[in-house]
């Protein structure tokens, strides 16, 4: 059995695209979170989620925007919870609203949360990764850091697929990972997208310049 794994979508249509346009056959795709904020196309990502019954857990973003609080975000963050709010029609935000902190998936054998399994909206890098931070699945999929890795214990894996909408690793490639559940392997994918569309439809949408720009530097 093949899975796709996203994360970090943050409303990135182009990636997010891109992403599906380059993914194999899977049997199923799985999302770790922030499914909304900082990019243009909340609402045409929600909608791709849901048209697809992917299963998603909540991310900071997607609770900031399902609660109206951009508490401790700064003004990038802020801004694109504003205008997923302003996006979002009542199905998409009942949708958000009711995504679940951390879900268990193939009869319990992967297990998703968007940051530390533990402490919410603490990140997590790969040199933190520990085997006890399984309990009792195969595979533990976080999220949050932006930064694609993967780490292979004794009990099993925990692993980042990476962020497809805004990475933060060095590689301003969408990122994206097919997990294989019969042999335990993961297989951590990038692919190139349309930065500058993006760069101008953060523009066009009054968003800081910067959310479009960082894109060019992965970071």
């Amino acid at each position: 059995m093949r899975v796709a794994v996203i994360s970090d979508v943050h409303a990135n249509r182009v990636a997010l695209d891109a992403v599906l346009d380059d993914m194999p056959d899977v049997d199923s795709i799985l999302c770790a979170g922030d499914v909304v904020g900082y990019n243009p196309w909340p609402a045409e990502c929600v909608a791709e989620l849901r048209a697809r019954d992917v299963p998603t857990v909540m991310g900071n973003h997607d609770r900031a925007v399902a609660s109206d609080t951009t508490f401790r975000f700064n003004a990038m963050a802020a801004a694109g919870v504003k205008h997923a709010r302003e996006k979002l029609d009542d199905d998409a935000m009942t949708w958000l609203s009711d995504l679940p902190d951390e879900r268990t998936e193939f009869d319990g054998r992967v297990r998703l949360t968007h940051d530390h399994p533990r402490i919410q909206d603490k990140y997590t890098y790969p040199d933190e990764f520990e085997a006890d931070f399984l309990d009792g699945e195969d595979v533990l999929v976080l999220g949050h850091t932006h930064v694609q890795d993967h780490r292979v214990f004794d009990e099993g894996i925990v692993m980042n697929p990476g962020s497809v909408g805004q990475p933060r690793d060095g590689d301003p490639r969408a990122a994206y990972a097919i997990l294989d559940l019969d042999d335990l392997t993961v297989d951590e994918r990038r692919v190139e997208y349309d930065i500058e569309a993006v760069v101008d439809a953060v523009t066009e949408a009054g968003l800081p310049e910067r959310i479009g720009r960082r894109l060019y530097d992965g970071k």
